[in-house]
């Protein structure tokens, strides 16, 4: 018998952190924010942690990309960088990056076991075991001790005020991305509620930058930094001529938003840290060639991301593409479909490696292949999300910019959403539940028929029927939608539709979760 490793038993372990509690749930105690400082002085952090240059991120859109963007600029600059983000899409190891690259499993483990001994060592029923997110916050800090980094960039995970990174007292710099509806149930159901707990972050004499928000978000910033004497500043968008020509590494316009306030949280930590040799924060005229290198190399997987399957790329070259965009909110679900709109039109030819297979309306013959096109969506999202908002955004949307979906695929997880590693295995068909799926569909289709956007409002009542057909493929088909009980079958069907169509190019764009994007790269790059 195999011999298990010490990072699968470490995965194994992260597997016992997971329950189905949420962190903010205030009647836990292992989800209380000020036991964090307690695991500190437990494992010996607080020395470590006070010497740390801090660039702190929060915001509901593009945490993920201005701390990418930041942490790509600040390395090519010449400083180690430590990375601190999430979700990891296909491996733990991807929420600690040093120097731009996802820490190994030797290291990985070794830091892992020396946080969870002491820690087991340690906690009692007054203090116990942290949960995953604070687990995981508080081992990036110590792979960074270890690897002496010269900037930490950490993403907030929930919010600010309560969120476990917010254990750190001084940073350089803070950020606040785009604000928006998101974890209402933890956070609050006003803009200006979540505003307060993204706010949470900013510290006392610390500067503060922030883009354009609501009225109502950017009152309540504004508030909050005036009581703690920080200076925030509204940063705009950076300037694509500022780039020489060249585009930036994550795709969208609205990538241009988090590319500014990384600039100008770059700016400033390089300010604070006495580097000011490195750029010249006087001139607006132009970047450092550091700068403009970090903003057009960054890479983040999953967001705007267009893969083409190579699976029949073989047979049928550029045929089946995939459109990856981890969108959860209504608004970045109108940010994704407005890129979505603009690439196919844009791309004939993919630039990742990978192709989308979905049925639309199908669009004018690509000039360099003189294939049709047809779009398809391939969708999931939690069931705590409003599935009306985000498919109907995602609709209007594409269809102001004359694009529509032929079909629609939903699919369930494809693993086991709580276990790692070993555990982390896809359900068996016995396990799968697919009410929710069924839900999104149903959603799916009574807006296709117009009840909300318009048309004769007819009943979807008969429409659907339940089709097991070659290999049991769909467990239930309707006018303009289909339900797989995994994503292999869903993929299976576009992959076969692809062949037995090859005048027409299918362009599928995957979406509703950070989640759903880890599956399908994980399942398409085998």
């Amino acid at each position: 018998m195999e011999e298990v490793s010490s990072y699968e038993k470490a995965l194994d372990v992260l597997s016992s952190f997971i329950t189905l509690r949420s962190p903010a749930d205030k009647g836990s105690k292992c989800s209380r924010f000020e036991f964090v400082f307690d695991y500190i002085k437990i494992l010996d952090l607080e020395e470590p942690i006070s010497k740390m240059k801090i660039i702190h991120v929060a915001g509901t859109k593009g945490k993920g990309s201005t701390c990418t963007f930041v942490e790509s600029i600040l390395r090519n600059c010449g400083f180690r960088t430590g990375l601190f983000t999430s979700p990891h899409l296909i491996d733990v190891r991807e929420r600690f990056r040093v120097d731009g690259v996802d820490i190994c499993e030797e290291k990985f483990s070794a830091h892992f076991w020396w946080c969870y001994d002491i820690l087991k060592e340690n906690t009692n029923e007054d203090l116990p075991m942290p949960f995953l997110f604070c687990f995981f916050t508080l081992l990036a800090l110590k792979i960074f001790t270890a690897e002496q980094v010269d900037v930490v960039i950490l993403e907030v995970g929930i919010g600010g005020r309560l969120d476990s990174t917010n254990l750190v007292q001084a940073p350089i710099v803070c950020g606040i991305c785009s604000l928006g509806y998101d974890h209402v149930e933890i956070l609050g159901d006003t803009l200006g509620q979540i505003a307060g707990e993204k706010a949470g972050i900013f510290k006392h004499g610390v500067p503060a930058f922030t883009v354009s928000q609501p009225d109502e978000a950017m009152s309540v910033l504004q508030e909050k930094a005036s009581q703690l004497g920080v200076h925030l500043e509204v940063v705009p968008p950076l300037d694509a001529n500022l780039l020489n020509g060249l585009k930036l590494g994550l795709e969208g316009e609205h990538q241009y938003q988090n590319a500014g306030l990384a600039v100008a949280l770059c700016h400033t930590w390089l300010h604070r840290t006495g580097h000011l040799e490195i750029t010249n924060l006087e001139q607006t005229s132009s970047l450092p060639e550091s700068f403009i290198k970090g903003l057009t190399t960054a890479n983040l997987q999953g967001r705007a991301q267009i893969v083409s399957d190579q699976h029949i790329d073989i047979e049928c070259p550029g045929d089946l593409v995939f459109y990856l965009d981890g969108a959860h909110t209504s608004e970045s679900m109108e940010i994704c479909a407005r890129w979505f709109s603009i690439a196919i039109k844009e791309d004939s030819q993919p630039r990742d490696n990978f192709r989308a297979s979905h049925e639309l309306v199908q669009m004018p013959p690509d000039e360099r292949s003189g294939k049709n096109s047809i779009q398809i969506l391939l969708f999931n999202c939690m069931s705590v999300r409003d599935p009306q908002l985000l498919l109907l955004r995602l609709i209007k949307t594409c269809a102001s910019h004359g694009v529509r979906f032929k079909k629609a695929l939903f699919v369930p997880n494809m693993t086991a959403f709580f276990k790692f590693g070993s555990h982390a295995l896809p359900p068996t068909d016995s396990q799968v539940e697919l009410s929710w799926q069924f839900t999104l569909q149903r959603e799916w289709e009574s807006l296709m028929q117009g009840n909300k956007v318009g048309g004769d409002g007819k009943s979807t009542d008969g429409v659907c029927e339940e089709v097991k057909d070659d290999l049991e493929l769909s467990t239930k088909s309707c006018e303009n939608s289909m339900v797989f009980s995994s994503l292999p079958l869903a993929i299976k069907w576009l992959r076969d539709s692809a062949k037995q169509n090859q005048s027409i190019r299918f362009q599928v764009l995957v979406t509703g979760s950070l989640h759903l994007m880890g599956e399908i790269l994980k399942f398409i790059k085998k």
